[in-house]
């Protein structure tokens, strides 16, 4: 069996970028991009933010960075790790009863939005169902919006959309905030935003686009329709990190723990193995970031590599 330089975990834009890079350094890296590639852009329609591109579909951004990366030379497989042994090196992954092995290997598995679970919403993703205001938010200038939440995500996504939008209604199952005083008070003090208290988003409304939602009451089960032209649900993250439990180092959250924390590396606690993007990055959840992740974690990569001699060093293919 061959062993791999390098194995990528993950197809958004941490792993792709990491292949680039990778790639480049003619690591020959193999990518096990999962079934459904192309992590959280692919539920995403107009990217604005994402630097070259003044505005492009998620999916068709994921293609080309998919492309950019084969250009170079890596392999990319639409497979599922299901199992990993990094007790050893070469470390080892399985996708079915398919094996591979490889030198090192760079996790880039990301996070999930935490929905709620309304085929109305599902639908309706990017069509005015978001979970992400700094990427969504310059699409509701001068419209109404609500947020669904009561932890500081929530209270700093409704504080962000007063930027935008002319009302935002934060939108919570309780008649207390889980979200810390100061962004409580900041809140309560923004005449832009407005609470719904002990109420739950039962069905989202609209055909094409997002006219409103059903609220039920949590105590009375009253219900009620109210106009809204987006929905941000803002009530965490999943780190994708099931495989790598009691095998990498995770925080009391499931991130893994990048060893060097308040540095740039990217190394977790198992010798060779690194990290990149949003599974690990529980604060910016950009894609920008966690391409620029993915970025450092190949140059780590490829510096362990050589510098244990098992490929030769070729930093000046990074463009340095």
């Amino acid at each position: 069996m061959s062993v791999w330089n390098v194995i990528i975990i993950g197809s958004g834009p941490a792993g792709l970028t990491a292949a680039l890079y990778a790639a480049r350094a003619e690591l020959k890296p193999l990518v096990l991009g999962g079934v459904e590639a192309g992590g959280q852009l692919m539920l995403t329609t107009a990217v604005e933010n994402f630097p070259g591109f003044e505005s492009i579909q998620g999916p068709e951004l994921m293609q080309k960075l998919t492309a950019h990366a084969q250009k170079f030379g890596a392999e990319v497989i639409r497979k599922n790790a299901t199992r990993i042994d990094f007790g050893a090196r070469p470390f080892k992954i399985w996708s079915g009863e398919e094996s591979y092995q490889a030198k090192s290997v760079i996790i880039a598995t990301g996070a999930s939005a935490q929905w709620l679970g309304l085929e109305s919403e599902t639908r309706l993703r990017g069509h005015g169902v978001s979970s992400c205001a700094t990427c969504d938010g310059f699409f509701f200038k001068g419209k109404r919006v609500i947020v669904v939440g009561g932890g500081d995500t929530a209270l700093e996504d409704a504080t962000f959309l007063t930027k935008f939008a002319t009302q935002v209604t934060i939108v919570h199952r309780r008649d207390v905030l889980r979200a810390s005083k100061p962004l409580q008070r900041r809140a309560e003090q923004n005449d832009a935003i407005s609470f719904k208290w002990n109420r739950q988003v039962v069905e989202v409304l609209g055909e094409d686009r997002v006219t409103g939602v059903r609220l039920r009451d949590t105590t009375s089960g009253e219900e009620e329709t109210i106009e809204t032209d987006g929905l941000f649900v803002a009530i965490g993250h999943k780190p994708n990190t099931e495989l790598f439990a009691g095998r990498i180092e995770l925080d009391a959250k499931g991130y893994i723990v990048a060893t060097h924390a308040g540095t740039h590396h990217t190394t977790t606690n198992v010798d060779g193995v690194f990290v990149a993007g949003d599974v690990e990055d529980a604060r910016y959840r950009q894609a920008i970031t966690a391409a620029g992740a993915g970025c450092k974690a190949a140059m780590d990569a490829e510096r362990w590599l050589a510098e244990r001699g098992e490929v030769e060093r070729r930093t000046m293919l990074y463009g340095q």
